[in-house]
């Protein structure tokens, strides 16, 4: 026997089980995302490892530690880490940046070579929606209404937003200033990573999840003490619009997020019932990225979601989801009946397009055919044997509950089925 080839660590089959909730995730995301005017991208999964290093930052754990790259052709390139800076790259490759507004998202795996635990994986999707050429803070606002809709309609509670805001370029640089001055002075309380960023982005250590040195990170200058006028107005008027809405929310001064490219608006949602992969949706305003990345300067905001985050949420907190048991099982014994039960079953799936049939196939005896329609979860049986197939009649047994049955014109069905499973009828 061939040795069994393991897969990866860290990339994970979705079997059926669970594919269900993230089929649920998608076509709700779809559905409320299309409601609010954005438009489905796809992207390559490889792009040249200097896009994501202009973009993501050299000093960021992404960039430094866990990006899956690999000469080709003489070439660097790299598996997305992330959607955010292919999109830019996208929209500057494409034209579509000048003088336009675009809104736009895009669903897929992202790779990052972190240690795997449950909900953090190498290979991992998000949802990632994108909103180009909108300036004010009426756009922050709508996207984090859109997420907290999002939530609603997925039945998702136990979840916090916080905000907080980075400022511009210029105000980050005064609160550089200030962080390193302060961080120094603390500098043997710092590990060896914190100490390394002192040099290159000491804003990165307010991130650090190192317990002995959270008093120190405590004591930390807040940004929001050095927000310029402009960035501080901005702020206040999201806040107001979120209360207005009705959304409550938390305003976090140590809330930096993990990429350089982020200015003004950052938010992060999180929940208290996965434990420590609390966060669940981050994201925030970018409008510097797509001009370092070659474009016109163009404002820009966006948020992620971690779909393999969402779905643990979604089961733990009991959430609906999609239900893929079969209306019916299609039970046929004898030649006539075989030939005549797959056309019965596309005539049945035309008259009702949501009707999801599963047809017996490989034959067996009654008797095993109907294990195997007990075990399929259907509501209904249909049997069919050479006398019905004859006579164009059926059999329809009620396999849940008193397991009545009754036998049927073969045309009789669609009305039947429509009115017990609470299906449209009428397009045949």
């Amino acid at each position: 026997m061939s040795e069994i080839i393991e897969p990866l660590r860290g990339m994970n089959d979705v079997l059926a089980a669970d594919a269900r909730w993230w089929r649920r995730l998608e076509t709700v995301a779809r559905e409320l995302l299309g409601q609010y005017g954005y438009q489905e991208l796809r992207l390559p999964l490889l792009e040249q490892t200097g896009l994501f290093k202009r973009a993501i930052g050299d000093f960021t754990d992404i960039v430094e530690k866990e990006m899956f790259t690999f000469e080709r052709d003489g070439d660097s390139l790299t598996l997305r880490p992330e959607a955010t800076a292919g999109i830019v790259r996208a929209a500057i490759s494409n034209g579509m940046l000048h003088n336009q507004r675009h809104r736009v998202f895009l669903i897929g795996p992202m790779f990052r070579g972190e240690r795997p635990q449950k909900g953090r994986y190498r290979q991992f999707h998000q949802i990632d929606v994108e909103a180009f050429g909108y300036e004010g803070p009426d756009v922050d606002a709508e996207l984090i209404l859109m997420i907290a809709r999002l939530w609603r309609r997925l039945g998702i509670s136990r979840v916090q937003l916080e905000l907080n805001s980075l400022g511009t370029p210029e105000a980050r640089r005064e609160y550089r200033e200030a962080l390193v001055e302060y961080f120094r002075v603390h500098e043997d309380r710092l590990d060896a990573d914190s100490r390394r960023r002192l040099g290159g982005n000491p804003m990165r250590i307010l991130d650090s999840k190192n317990p002995a040195m959270q008093d120190v990170i405590a004591g930390a200058p807040l940004l929001t003490q050095h927000l310029d006028a402009g960035s501080r107005e901005h702020f206040e008027s999201l806040k107001q619009r979120l209360s207005a809405a009705g959304v409550p929310f938390v305003v976090n001064p140590r809330l930096v997020r993990g990429l350089d490219y982020y200015s003004r608006t950052v938010f992060e949602w999180t929940t208290d019932a996965l434990g420590s992969q609390n966060a669940i949706c981050s994201g925030g305003r970018y409008d510097g990225l797509v001009a370092q990345l070659g474009g016109e300067p163009t404002p820009a905001i966006g948020w992620a979601a971690g779909m393999e985050r969402v779905v643990l949420l979604m089961q733990e907190l009991g959430c609906e989801a999609p239900v893929d048991e079969p209306h019916v099982y299609l039970v046929m014994a004898g030649d006539a009946a075989a030939r005549a039960g797959l056309a019965l079953a596309e005539r049945l799936r035309d008259a009702l397009p949501g009707l999801r049939l599963e047809a017996d196939l490989g034959g067996g005896s009654f008797k095993a055919q109907f294990k195997r329609a007990d075990r399929s979860g259907a509501r209904f049986a249909i049997v069919l044997g050479d006398d019905e197939a004859a006579r164009d009649v059926a059999q329809l047994k009620e396999l849940r509950g008193t397991g009545a049955q009754q036998a049927c014109a073969q045309a009789e069905l669609p009305a039947k089925l429509a009115q017990a499973l609470g299906l449209d009828g009428g397009r045949g």
